[in-house]
């Protein structure tokens, strides 16, 4: 077989592989990149101080996005996106549990953590807003076949009343429900309203209520509330979900302790 030699023995074949070895460091150097675009730079796991800025091959370029809604954002831009968390260190190294310090429901760590999203409503893309109650969204309805929920009561993990639900949020997207408000009576406080996340509800037609299995009854009061009572925006949804989220770990101490 005739070998096409162009220096000594450097062939056609040992060329494309030298090649296909340098596209694949600059992909690899790449993605690495890119991976650097939000998020950085880290902080360190014990004092919290920020780690240092890694170098050009490492570190993404600023990219400018068009949001759709309007408006420009650029990243990487050297923000930190972060909230207030509550917790304390079960040891002082690096890499050390951390566990909530004070109301392990709000304290925005483990399943309670949540993103800083925009605070603003998502939207469909007919200009409305993506999740809105039925007393707003006056074009939609729950099938015949299913049982009313407003009037239902809502129950804890415990069993115990937390309040009645008043209306169903819909996703005017994906048509279904996302969210159940509920008017719960805080300790020593007003009637609030408070909506409850559908996909960790059971709904009990028998009994006329529905269950919530995420916390107990009398932590429903404690979640987060709307600034706007007719819509939620994202950041509002991060909460919420985050502050039920939160209590499959943390809503009773036999839920945080190990099964063995």
């Amino acid at each position: 077989m005739y070998n096409h030699y162009f220096a000594g023995t450097v062939d056609v074949t040992e060329i494309v592989l030298y090649v296909f070895f340098g596209f694949f460091l600059m992909l690899v150097l790449y993605l690495l990149r890119e991976g650097r675009r939000e998020g950085f730079p880290l902080e360190h796991d014990v004092t919290g101080e920020l780690e240092p800025t890694p170098g050009v091959f490492f570190r993404a370029l600023p990219k400018t996005y068009l949001l759709p809604g309007g408006g420009k954002l650029v990243k990487p831009d050297d923000s930190r996106d972060t909230h207030a968390t509550q917790f304390k260190r079960t040891a002082a190294w690096s890499g050390s549990p951390i566990e909530p310090d004070g109301n392990p429901l709000t304290s925005g760590i483990g399943p309670g953590s949540y993103a800083m999203r925009a605070d603003k409503p998502d939207m469909t893309n007919h200009g409305t807003t993506r999740l809105a109650p039925l007393r707003i969204a006056t074009d939609y309805y729950t099938d015949k076949r299913d049982p009313e929920l407003r009037g239902f009561a809502l129950v804890g993990l415990d069993g115990a009343h937390a309040g009645t639900i008043t209306d169903i949020w819909v996703d005017r997207a994906e048509f279904l429900i996302r969210y159940l408000e509920v008017d719960v009576t805080a300790e020593g406080g007003p009637t609030k309203h408070v909506l409850v996340p559908m996909t960790m509800c059971v709904v009990q037609k028998g009994l006329k209520r529905v269950r919530l299995d995420a916390v107990l009854g009398s932590q429903v009061a404690g979640a987060p509330t709307l600034a706007n009572p007719d819509q939620i925006t994202l950041l509002e949804e991060e909460k919420i979900v985050g502050y039920f989220g939160a209590g499959y770990l943390y809503a009773t101490p036999a839920r945080s302790e190990p099964a063995i």
